[in-house]
């Protein structure tokens, strides 16, 4: 059977950038799998995409012209429909048997098979590969069904207008981008296939201005990627564009920093961001790199803002100097390579200068006004309509936060106290800014820059520029401990009042990052080591913040406040909802869920505590006597909970087994021992130290009956369970690792 390695290509209006590599995987991986189905491709075939801003591509090896034949057994009708009660073919089987191209003579050949309750005939045939042609079709329409398209456009027709040969402009296609051109070829043979109202040829086009040669006709399919490359002047592949791209920016910044001897002092670096590498590569077909310049006062403006609008707005790569600090140059990938560049390097110059305009006069108007004359605008700024305004929601903010810093050691300080005051009123104050109105994405770092220039410290400067932290996983948490406080009481009023009104995820929705909010508590409360348990910092939060009183003030600016119910009882559901994030992040990090549920299950709350119980539990699960003593721990549960309330208490009177005497005896040399470890913060050695009780355990249960007759002897075996039970589980609830 005839093999040739095969090409598809759809060459179209310039495609979405920011899903230009997922299209381009999509349409291939679709193609290759379907032909794979179809049995058309061999078991070493590989598949190759190509994307660029006009054009989706696959290059698969190994394709065949006829797909190899394949057994089939089909399913035809019940026996005792297709058969009389001689066994002779009713007149039902063979209409059915010749609407499959068979006469009589199958019948003999008909299987019989239960099929469920009853017992059916089934017809063994041999199915023709599908040819080429029309298995390519079948692939291609369902590659471009199952694109992810964004957005669909929808135009009409020039040329090929359908069957019945409608006239231009009377046929509707629906598609990402208006195609222009369909390439299909099967070695150097072209494959009669169509789509979107094009017939497959052998030619397309290359760069829209730099093509030596248009159109351009490709011999076969393996000559694809050279000849767009040579003729074309076109990289098509996405991953070799990204990697020029990357390489000429690499060397544009040495050259700009002054050559390879820079290197040695630092030089210059382009910033690094993979998002926009990524949009770049989708917006050039062959990427020439060029070095710009901007003038040196707009360096006075935070060079967060300058970063931000050159990357956002105008695509370009700030360059950066060995200190992180930006400078007056900047990387522009073009599209096309004059001998002359500079029309192309002054045009973006020009570009540019406008947007840093405003970006500095944004800040040279923002300073005018301190963020402390700012705070009384936040009560005109609606929050949430169950939950009031933005002022409304600093004042809570405010007092979690006074309620968190008076619970630590920092609390003598009055300066602490009072800068974490100060910077949970001004938090959110830059939200009324100019520069913050334009772009979003600078809240939280220009009220830090603005309350260095009020002179507020820069204790409480940072911490207005960090209490939005972590804003994502790997983020850096706040800098110092003023900061921590405020992006705690952020984060919990966030969680508390949204979980107070019933608004909680669900499934894959999560409108209010309350999933983000509750791994940023757990992350500052474990690497920071707060002496704080979560409950008491619930507690606070929801009672510190008067919740009821900013319903009354919400009453009064006219929200549907009378809907509003803060249910004071969802401290529970929302420790759990938290809870269950520490469980997911450390099932994560290769802990069993037999180990994560016997720490969790105690709910510790210093959260810090965690890794250290989760630890001892992993030391004492490889001990020999780790699972009798997690099965006794279980069987002491189950036990003690039948019996309702017991107390903690031993009479050695009533003691009348040696087993019961002589466990007691060892628990009064090992439980104090146990013990000091344990509020040593030595977990894997408490829990050693409890494995020694794995004998006598054993011991007692064998010999003692528990539950006796007599109430008194009932009692204090029970109770001396019950001393046991709480030594045993100070770590972790043994009975989790029971099998």
């Amino acid at each position: 059977m005839t093999t040739h390695n095969l090409l598809i290509e759809l060459f179209v209006e310039e495609l979405p950038p920011k899903v230009l590599q997922k299209l381009g995987d999509a349409f291939s991986n679709v193609l290759f799998e379907q032909l794979k189905a179809q049995g058309l491709t061999a078991a070493n075939s590989a598949v190759t995409a190509f994307a660029s801003p006009r054009r989706l591509a696959a290059h698969i090896t190994d394709v065949s012209e006829l797909g190899a034949d394949k057994a089939a057994q089909q399913k035809l009708m019940p026996t005792t429909v297709g058969l009389d009660a001689n066994g002779n073919a009713t007149p039902a089987l063979l209409k059915k048997l010749q609407a499959l191209g068979a006469g009589p003579e199958a019948v003999a050949q008909l299987k019989r098979a239960p099929d469920g309750k009853a017992e059916a005939l089934f017809y063994d045939s041999i199915v023709k590969g599908a040819s080429l042609a029309e298995g390519l079709q079948k692939a291609l329409n369902e590659a471009i069904s199952k694109l992810p398209i964004p957005k669909v456009m929808s135009y009409q027709l020039e040329t090929d207008c359908g069957i019945d040969n409608f006239l231009p402009g009377w046929t509707s296609v629906n598609f990402v981008r208006p195609a222009h051109s369909l390439v299909a070829l099967h070695g150097s043979t072209v494959v009669p296939v169509k789509a979107l109202g094009l017939v497959a040829g052998n030619s397309t086009q290359g760069h829209r201005f730099e093509a030596r040669v248009s159109p351009l006709v490709l011999a076969n399919a393996d000559v694809y990627a050279d000849t767009l490359a040579q003729d074309g002047a076109v990289i098509a592949s996405f991953t070799e564009r990204r990697a020029e791209i990357a390489r000429q920016l690499n060397a544009a910044a040495v050259k700009a920093g002054g050559g390879e001897d820079s290197r040695s002092q630092g030089g210059l670096r382009p910033i690094e961001d993979a998002a926009l590498l990524d949009e770049v590569t989708a917006l050039v077909e062959r990427p020439n790199v060029l070095v710009c310049e901007f003038e040196k006062q707009f360096l006075d403006v935070p060079q967060e803002c300058l970063i931000l609008t050159m990357k956002a707005n105008q695509k370009y790569f700030p360059l950066l100097d060995a200190a992180g600090k930006l400078t007056y140059k900047f990387l522009v990938v073009s599209n096309i390579t004059p001998d002359d560049p500079s029309a192309v390097i002054g045009g973006n110059e020009r570009v540019v200068r406008p947007r840093l305009a405003d970006a500095k006069f944004f800040f040279d108007q923002d300073r005018k006004k301190t963020l402390a004359s700012r705070v009384q605008g936040l009560s005109k700024v609606v929050y949430h309509n169950k939950l009031g305004t933005q002022g409304e929601r600093t004042d809570r903010v405010r007092a979690i936060a006074k309620g968190i810093a008076a619970l630590l050691p920092e609390a003598k300080d009055a300066k602490f106290l009072q800068a974490v005051d100060t910077a949970a009123q001004l938090a959110k104050t830059d939200l009324l800014t100019d520069m913050v109105g334009e772009f979003p994405e600078l809240q939280g770092i220009m009220g830090g820059y603005y309350a260095r220039h009020d002179g507020l410290g820069e204790d409480v400067a940072q911490a207005i520029e960090d209490h939005y932290k972590p804003r994502f996983a790997g983020d850096a948490l706040p800098r110092n401990k003023v900061g921590v406080v405020v992006a705690l009481a952020d984060k919990l009023e966030t969680l508390v009042g949204m979980f107070g009104i019933g608004n909680l995820p669900t499934g894959d929705k999560d409108p209010f990052a309350l999933r983000r909010h509750a791994l940023g508590v757990i992350r500052m409360l474990v690497e920071t080591d707060l002496p704080v348990g979560l409950d008491e910092l619930l507690l606070r939060a929801f009672e510190d913040a008067q919740w009821g009183a900013a319903i009354q003030a919400t009453k009064a600016v006219g929200h549907a406040a009378s809907t509003v119910y803060l249910n004071y009882e969802a401290a529970t559901p929302l420790a759990s909802f938290i809870y269950d994030r520490i469980s997911g992040g450390l099932r994560e990090q290769g802990y069993s869920a037999q180990e994560v549920e016997a720490v969790l299950a105690l709910r510790p709350q210093r959260l810090s505590d965690v890794a250290k119980r989760l630890t001892a539990v992993r030391a004492f699960v490889v001990l020999p006597e780790s699972p009798a003593l997690a099965a006794a721990n279980k069987r002491i549960g189950n036990i003690l909970k039948k019996a309702g309330e017991v107390d903690a208490h031993v009479n050695t009177a009533l003691f009348k087994e040696d087993a019961e005497q002589a466990l007691y005896a060892v628990m009064l040399k090992l439980l104090p021992e146990s013990e000091a470890q344990f509020n040593a913060g030595d977990y894997t050695s408490s829990l050693q130290t409890l494995a020694t009780l794995r004998s006598p355990v054993d011991a007692f249960f064998d010999d003692v009956m528990v539950n006796a007759e007599e109430m008194d002897l009932r009692l204090n075996r029970q109770g001396l369970l019950k001393c046991l039970h709480l030594a045993m589980n100070r770590v972790a609830d043994l009975s989790c690792l029971a099998s």
